[in-house]
């Protein structure tokens, strides 16, 4: 189990909050997140104790694989900010009102932190989707994951830019995840490349 430790809500307004399917759609994303675990078979997730030892996309994709099976589609190109090019995002669902709610699990620096939130809140005030999360690892999984990852305590000082947008409705939120514990006995999550970084 890959536990939560704070849900941040930097925006939660309109109808859709109070409905029933965004209740499901934030209890499908917790229990996508309490289903990753490491090593695989186990049932909590542990990690080697080596700083910057662990790599992050194997962990990005249990959480994706955990949310397929409730019907979310993964990778998927969409056009959040008007004027560019499609990018896509880690799992996104369609909802009743035919709008996406999508999810970004971080794998990149803290730029990329702010690049997502920013895509979500953009996405908001453009109405192209009713909601979005990122889920972002806290200070002390932080020490054990890949250099630099973006992570939970670099990014708290900027809620208060994100709270004060104005729309109509939706949900803009920041998830805090860590580790239950480490371990010298099991396997570091491997890296994988990406460009030159690796993750």
């Amino acid at each position: 189990m890959f536990p939560h430790n704070r849900s941040e809500f930097l925006i939660r307004k309109g109808k859709f909050v109070d409905s029933n399917e965004f209740n499901q759609v934030l209890q499908e994303v917790y229990q996508a997140i309490n289903a990753v675990c490491w090593p695989p078979g186990n049932d909590q997730f542990i990690l080697y104790p080596e700083k910057k030892g662990n790599g992050v996309k194997p962990i990005k994709e249990g959480f994706i694989n955990a949310l397929y099976n409730y019907n979310w589609q993964r990778e998927e190109r969409m056009s959040i900010v008007a004027n560019t090019r499609p990018g896509p995002v880690d799992a996104l669902k369609i909802l009743s009102n035919h709008k996406p709610f999508v999810v970004e699990w971080e794998t990149g620096n803290i730029s990329s932190s702010h690049r997502a939130l920013n895509k979500i809140a953009t996405g908001l005030i453009e109405e192209v989707i009713i909601g979005g999360i990122l889920i972002i690892p806290s200070r002390k999984l932080y020490n054990w994951l890949t250099d630099r990852i973006g992570n939970f305590p670099e990014i708290e000082p900027y809620f208060p830019l994100w709270r004060s947008i104005t729309v109509k409705q939706g949900v803009l939120a920041v998830i805090e995840v860590e580790h239950d514990g480490t371990s010298e006995s099991v396997p570091r999550i491997l890296k994988g490349t990406d460009g030159r970084a690796l993750r």
